[in-house]
């Protein structure tokens, strides 16, 4: 699929956003006052500004409201609820942290829950769709969390949390790059299923089904060569690990941990990327993509 600037930063940002108010709604690191402000500023414009970047992609962004009446059946609209209520419920918590110099156990566990409940949804947008064998497996969730939790953990200064999650998140990756290269030609669709003439015979195309570009070539296919793809995986996976090796620093400072951060959001950035352009739509054997 065409990877979207917005929907990188959207997932990218907010996963990490998420993250944080995960590890701050359940007491890590235990602050009030000045401090408490300073790390919920942080994981609130993260949050927020990734949800606001998500609406960019959107055909009619004026009609977001629409998204949050949809609930019983989209996920898309499960994560704006959640999302919502998430941060509604860690602003209160926030509040009583920084106003009143008071932490709310029960408002920041419940704040804590939906946190990862809004990242969950946000990878079952991608994890339901049949059409994109790729993401359609257990991995595609498991990596949103682990990266957003990891990443969360790393800005809280949990780093006790952080090392193991690193390790299992890019575990977790490797895995899901090894099943997401044979899932498509283990789906079972084929252009003979694509174009529903499979039951004549062996279907060949003659010539491509249109005269030129459309929405579905636009948006659904987008091809980037082994090789690129393969260099952009080593890439992401150095920036992954690069912080485990500067955490391992004696009483690493501000500068170090800041660097740490960066390399982790590139690595996310560079992961999601290669989660849009990879992901094969099964639309691309109708159109000869695949």
């Amino acid at each position: 699929m065409h990877p979207a600037t917005s929907v990188i930063l959207f997932t990218s940002l907010s996963g990490l956003g998420f993250g944080m108010l995960f590890w701050l709604g359940l007491g890590f690191p235990d602050v009030t006052g000045w401090s408490a402000f300073a790390f919920f500023a942080v994981a609130f414009a993260l949050s927020v500004g990734g949800l606001l970047a998500s609406t960019f992609h959107l055909g009619h962004p004026e009609r977001f409201l629409k998204a949050f009446t949809q609930w019983r059946s989209s996920w898309l609209s499960r994560e704006a609820v959640i999302a919502v209520c998430g941060l509604t419920v860690m602003g209160l918590y926030a509040a009583g942290a920084v106003f009143l110099g008071e932490t709310f156990r029960v408002l920041g566990v419940i704040g804590a829950i939906l946190s990862v409940l809004t990242v969950y949804a946000t990878a079952m947008i991608y994890t339901q769709l049949k059409t994109v064998p790729r993401w359609n497996q257990a991995t595609t969730p498991a990596i949103f969390l682990l990266l957003s939790v990891s990443g969360g953990a790393l800005m809280t200064n949990q780093l006790w949390a952080a090392l193991p999650l690193f390790i299992v998140a890019i575990a977790v990756q490797l895995l899901a790059w090894k099943r997401g290269d044979q899932a498509l030609a283990t789906s079972g669709t084929d252009i003979g299923t694509a174009t529903g003439l499979g039951d004549r015979g062996t279907v060949r195309a003659f010539e491509p089904p249109h005269t030129g570009n459309n929405y579905l070539m636009r948006e659904m296919v987008h091809v980037i060569g082994r090789k690129h793809a393969m260099k952009l995986r080593v890439i992401a996976i150095a920036l992954l690990a690069a912080p485990l090796f500067l955490l391992f620093i004696p009483s690493p400072g501000h500068v170090i941990g800041a660097v740490a951060v960066l390399l982790h959001l590139a690595g996310v950035v560079t992961l999601r990327w290669l989660f849009f352009a990879e992901a094969e739509h099964v639309v691309g054997i109708y159109y000869g993509k695949r």
